[in-house]
């Protein structure tokens, strides 16, 4: 049997079109990327909790909840605490215990804690009770304490990205009957970050990598959907939250313009090109498993984000010596941006992995609604993979649409098994590997890596995140305004927390459970939000 290393370099030599269902051999070498991943998983898990402090092998100096972008202290330094990483990883440990990995909730509630401290930081960026400016201070000494060197400020995405991780939380512990906690030791965080979203969405800060200043489609995409879901979390406890009623539907009219019409443009300012991964990280970090394939959110399945994805990862093909003979509609190992020049410009592991992510997010909506339709604008994306596309909606009974999610699953694979090619054989993961002979460079055993591979696995086994709202917000105002409101600031005081939280139905733990490849077209469209226990 071929390695999945094999595999790969079979399916780039075959190019773009598969015609008809997959061959019984190409379910055995899909086999062995869920072998993998399951044992991928398994590393990357235990990965992230090395870099939480303190029980962390890797992050025993920092404070308990503080989540280490990475523990390399120099080439680069990434001994610190970001908002934004650490809201992403927090959110994928929310994710995974609320599917049973109850191990994993001394880590989420200390992160509570931990926030609520840095909230109130003085930092160069301002402070808390300075109209809330000190939120958009984008990392922290791993002590709790500012850090005051030079750096890109403000960045707007971190409370928004904060706000949707405990949003997550604070919803299990309503569902479970913890209301009081929620109330009194989530909602007080949350409600500062929406308070700064609210106010501030609308002025210029620096992207998700820290380079450029002017306005972010990633920023504005996660604020969106941190006020749709915060509005919706302060009634559950008990509260309003009219100013996020107010701005998400102008945030939403905003996003509309970064669409040029055939790819999302990452930012208005910064002079670079626009095909950017942070447009495919906002499309699978505002996906909502209950909503539709629309394009105003820029759902992962949504004619525009589908465009997006082609333009974004052709703008690698030519670039990369290790993308060199690979064919058109086959997966190419893909970085930040075409003109990178950090480390050189190279493949990431997390960006790579974001590629194959929204592909497994989009057959999932494919099959819950048990069609898919191909526009105009979709078009080039779809016949990248299946040469006779078309123009059309095609339901689940037919073969065409069987053929083409099969396509899509091989695709999406094939950025894994390019991404296993170039992981260590202990499982390890830096932030990028050399575009020329693939090694590993820059800071090592980055978070995000390990949670980008444990997202991406989550979705190509149909385990879906919580539904946000999306569509019951997608309405876009008939013009847009650049508005702002004013919310609530103050020091949140979070309240002991109990030493075990047990569901409603009294499990702590959940049965494993994954959906093999071959059954994925016929049985994801039915999954009861299958669990999965690393």
């Amino acid at each position: 049997m071929p390695s999945l290393l094999a595999w790969s370099l079979i399916v780039l030599a075959l190019g773009p079109t598969v015609l008809g269902a997959p061959s019984s051999s190409e379910y055995v070498r899909a086999e062995e990327a869920t072998i993998w991943l399951a044992n991928e998983s398994e590393i990357a898990l235990e990965r992230i909790l090395s870099n939480i402090g303190r029980d962390g092998q890797y992050a025993r100096s920092a404070e308990p909840g503080i989540v280490i972008a990475s523990p390399s202290t120099e080439n680069p330094d990434y001994y610190y605490t970001w908002s934004r990483d650490s809201a992403v990883a927090v959110r994928t440990l929310v994710e995974l215990f609320r599917n049973g990995k109850s191990g994993l909730q001394t880590h989420i509630m200390n992160y509570v804690d931990a926030q609520a401290i840095l909230q109130t930081v003085s930092s160069p960026s301002g402070s808390l009770t300075s109209n809330g400016t000190g939120l958009g201070e984008p990392k922290f000494r791993v002590d709790e304490k500012a850090f005051i060197g030079g750096w890109a400020r403000p960045q707007h995405d971190g409370p928004a990205l904060r706000a949707i991780a405990l949003i997550d939380f604070g919803n299990w512990l309503l569902d479970n009957k913890y209301e009081k906690l929620a109330r009194n030791n989530v909602w007080p965080v949350v409600r500062n970050d929406l308070s700064y979203v609210a106010q501030y969405w609308n002025q210029t800060g620096y992207d998700l990598w820290e380079e450029v200043s002017g306005s972010s489609f990633y920023a504005a995409s996660v604020q969106h959907r941190a006020l749709v879901a915060g509005e919706a979390f302060a009634h559950r406890v008990r509260d309003s939250c009219d100013y996020c009623k107010s701005q998400a539907p102008q945030i939403l009219c905003f996003m509309q313009s970064f669409w040029t019409g055939s790819y999302i443009n990452a930012n208005f300012g910064g002079g670079r090109s626009g095909e950017d991964a942070s447009t495919v990280l906002a499309s699978i970090q505002s996906y909502d498993p209950a909503g539709s394939c629309d394009d105003f959110t820029f759902q992962p399945c949504s004619p525009r984000a589908l465009a997006n994805h082609k333009v974004y990862t052709d703008s690698f093909r030519s670039i990369y010596a290790l993308n060199k003979d690979i064919a058109q509609g086959a997966a190419v190992n893909v970085g930040r941006y075409p003109d990178d020049v950090y480390y050189g410009g190279n493949p990431w592991f997390l960006t790579t992995l974001a590629a194959a992510e929204q592909l497994y997010d989009a057959i999932y909506t494919w099959n819950r609604f048990k069609s898919l339709t191909i526009t105009s604008t979709s078009l080039s994306f779809f016949r990248d993979l299946y040469s006779d596309a078309a123009v059309g909606t095609y339901d689940a009974s037919m073969s065409t649409f069987k053929d083409i999610v099969a396509a899509v699953q091989i695709y999406a694979d094939s950025y894994v098994a390019l991404v296993q090619s170039y992981a260590m054989t202990n499982g390890s993961m830096s932030e990028q590997y050399d575009k020329t002979v693939g090694t590993q460079i820059s800071a090592r055993d980055l978070t995000w890596s390990y949670v980008a591979l444990l997202t991406a696995n989550m979705r190509r086994n149909a385990i879906v995140p919580q539904p946000w709202g999306k569509p019951n917000f997608s309405s876009i105002p008939s013009i847009c305004v650049a508005t702002a409101a004013t919310g609530t600031y103050a020091t949140a005081q979070v309240s002991p927390w109990p030493s075990t939280l047990t569901s409603a139905n009294g499990m702590t733990r959940a049965m494993a459970m994954t959906i093999p490849y071959a059954a994925i077209t016929t049985v994801a469209a039915h999954a009861q939000r299958p669990l999965i226990l690393l």
